[in-house]
């Protein structure tokens, strides 16, 4: 038992409240895996679903959890921790990228693996689905810490690994340097080129042209599919962004190229606001140069609650997770909504906009292109043959504007929002699967 717990000490005021902030980030992380299986739960029952085919859906096929020791610049060594989830397989080779991030844990990582899972089954390629983290802030290392961080934890997750079983590729704080890094440590391992292994990996390893802003590109192919669908204009409509970075920033070039007018963007900065629509090129320079959208001439800062009030046509949260929550739901002052984030919407925040007659197009379904992309990326290297830029392109395009077709339809054949309709379409095709294959032994 520990000294203190034997004295029983009070806590101080200050450590009682930094005890609570700890609870509540806890469970705050904890609830993009309870709204996976609430969700879950919904579409099997839409669908009627096999209570033994749901039960294993309810439980990822795999946690692999690694300690992930790295030395220092300084000759120390510093211990992170790691995880590697595969949720389902039984459609294909495990598929999902990799985080680093100070608030990573195994209920994030297995909520984002079911995640992956029935975003491949929704635009229909031939992947399960994964994810990895390592619980780390990258902005603390230097590059050469970051690189014995990402072989390292590449070594301890090999047995997952391989182009016909686990294909990792970048998520959040990882890039196509980090994924070269862990191609290399593969390919070392094994005695195998196998550039199938990793996707999002640059063009000199067999990487694909887009691949960075294949999510936004995705993002913008379901927004003017979804506008044809309801009859509205994209021309002069208007659009608030939340997230300036990957995927945000190309979405907002997107838009603007399009006709609509972005008239307000946010980060974890501030925001922006302009009636006219935001110079996207110039908003561009100013981050590269600052940070943050914070600040810009181009517009008036506004805060972010302000930003979601703005009377709009579309709005796009491409941060973090959770970002939609009651208040804002409450008065968002969107038509449209496109989930370029993961898990940006609680449920209780969902309930409240279809009750609102919001159209929400969920994650799922709406930042679906990145994986896509990647699935183009592995077939190249798995044939080896490099498609050309147009041809990835409009394949891209197709492969997201059916899946929101095949979504819409599931919606009007069951009477129910878009996002019960891809979660049921998702669990259903993989269900499908598994019962094609049957249960071994």
């Amino acid at each position: 038992m520990s000294t203190t717990a034997t004295r029983h000490v009070s806590p101080e005021p200050a450590a009682s409240a930094a005890s609570e902030r700890r609870t509540a980030e806890s469970a705050r992380r904890r609830a993009p895996w309870t709204a996976i299986l609430e969700r879950l739960d919904d579409a099997a029952d839409l669908i009627g679903l096999d209570p033994y085919v749901h039960r294993m859906l309810r439980t990822p096929k795999r946690i692999l959890e690694v300690s992930v020791p790295v030395r220092m610049d300084d000759g120390h060594i510093e211990v992170f921790k790691g995880w590697r989830v595969h949720h389902d397989t039984t459609r294909g080779p495990a598929k999902g990228g990799i985080r680093f991030h100070p608030a990573v844990d195994a209920e994030e990582v297995s909520a984002l693996a079911a995640s992956m899972s029935l975003k491949c089954s929704v635009v229909d390629i031939p992947f399960g689905g994964a994810k990895g983290g390592v619980r780390c802030d990258p902005a603390q290392l230097s590059i050469r810490e970051l690189e014995r961080l990402t072989r390292r934890y590449a070594w301890e997750i090999m047995p997952l690994l391989g182009q016909d079983k686990d294909v990792p590729a970048p998520d959040v704080n990882t890039d196509g340097r980090v994924m070269a890094w862990f191609y290399d440590t593969v390919a070392m391992a094994t005695g195998e080129a196998a550039p199938g292994s990793v996707t999002g990996k640059p063009l000199a390893l067999g990487g694909t042209k887009g691949h960075a802003s294949a999510t936004s590109a995705g993002v913008f192919s379901i927004t003017g599919a979804v506008f044809s669908e309801l009859d509205m204009p994209v021309d002069g409509a208007r659009a608030v962004v939340q997230g300036f970075g990957k995927v945000g920033s190309p979405l907002v070039r997107r838009l603007d190229g399009a006709g609509m007018r972005v008239v307000a963007v946010s980060d974890v900065g501030g925001a922006v606001y302009n009636g006219e629509g935001l110079d996207p090129e110039d908003l561009a320079d100013h981050v590269a140069l600052t940070g943050s959208v914070r600040g810009f001439v181009g517009g008036e800062g506004i805060t972010q609650d302000e930003m979601w009030k703005l009377p709009c046509e579309l709005a796009v949260p491409a941060a973090l997770d959770n970002a939609i929550d009651e208040c804002v739901a409450e008065s968002i002052g969107a038509k449209v909504i496109v989930e370029a984030a993961n898990c940006p919407t609680t449920t209780e925040a969902d309930s409240i906009m279809q009750g609102r007659d919001i159209v929400v197009v969920p994650d799922i379904l709406a930042n679906a292109g990145g994986v896509t992309a990647s699935y183009f990326e592995w077939a190249q290297s798995r044939q080896p043959y490099a498609w050309g830029e147009e041809l990835a392109s409009e394949q891209l395009r197709r492969r997201m504007e059916a899946g929101l077709s095949a979504v819409w339809g599931k919606a009007d054949a069951l009477g129910v929002s878009l996002r019960r309709a891809a979660f049921a379409l998702g669990v259903e095709r993989i269900a499908e699967a598994i019962v094609a294959r049957g249960l071994f032994p």
